[in-house]
């Protein structure tokens, strides 16, 4: 959690396994230190915009695709509201 008690959420974790890149190669993608995207993927740190947004342009999605207040729907979830509206 932020120092503001903001909590992040991020899908880091997933698109890295999805890509099978590690912390290491995501950090040299985005010009930071590889402790810093395990600081992200936890929760202990707030990436800036140029973080988010480097982020959202190297795995094509738009950033709060990837970074969000608010808990994402599992995948399960996700599935199930597309099946019913569809």
């Amino acid at each position: 959690m932020s120092e503001r008690g903001v909590r992040l959420y991020t899908r880091l974790p997933m698109l890295r396994a999805e890509r099978a890149m590690s912390r290491r190669e995501l950090a040299d993608a985005l010009e930071v230190h590889y402790q810093t995207i395990g600081y992200i993927e936890r929760g202990e740190y707030m990436p800036s915009m140029e973080i988010g947004l480097k982020a959202a342009a190297l795995f094509g999605l738009p950033v709060e695709a990837i970074f969000s207040l608010e808990p994402f729907p599992t995948l399960d979830e996700a599935a199930l509201v597309r099946k019913a509206s569809g």
